[in-house]
């Protein structure tokens, strides 16, 4: 019953969900950009050089190589990615850098000795190049 619980939980935990969203929107948006590479771009493209660029294949041994279908699913996946980069990745790049606060200052861990110069301990009493007696730090 406890493993039951748990799955339950995790199913109704608001990023399952909103992933499982996701997924479906993606998967419909795909087909729209199949759709719009398909029957759009690969027909201008075929105006430039005269031909069926969706239709372009070749046959070895009764084996049928469809070129053109595998360059409409390479124009779509980078549409697809074009999209996501910029409507998803580079918004999200820039709201995670005006969100980021700025970087507190690291303590010191070092004190300069006022006789030589060197950089030395803060618990440091004694120089350790020019021997003089020093303050300890606060």
């Amino acid at each position: 019953m406890a493993v039951a619980k748990e799955f339950k939980d995790f199913i109704l935990r608001g990023n399952v969900v909103d992933l499982a969203v996701g997924i479906m929107i993606g998967a419909a948006f795909n087909g729209v950009v199949q759709g719009f590479v398909k029957d759009l771009i690969t027909p201008l493209v075929g105006i430039v050089g005269s031909f069926n660029f969706a239709g372009l294949h070749f046959t070895v041994n009764k084996s049928v190589f469809l070129i053109g279908d595998f360059l409409n699913v390479v124009v779509s996946f980078l549409i697809l990615a074009l999209v996501v980069f910029f409507f998803v990745v580079k918004p999200v790049n820039h709201l995670m850098t005006m969100r980021k606060k700025p970087e507190a200052p690291a303590p010191a861990t070092t004190k300069t000795c006022p006789y030589c110069m060197t950089a030395i301990a803060l618990e440091a009493t004694r120089c350790p190049a020019c021997t003089s007696q020093l303050t300890p730090a606060a």
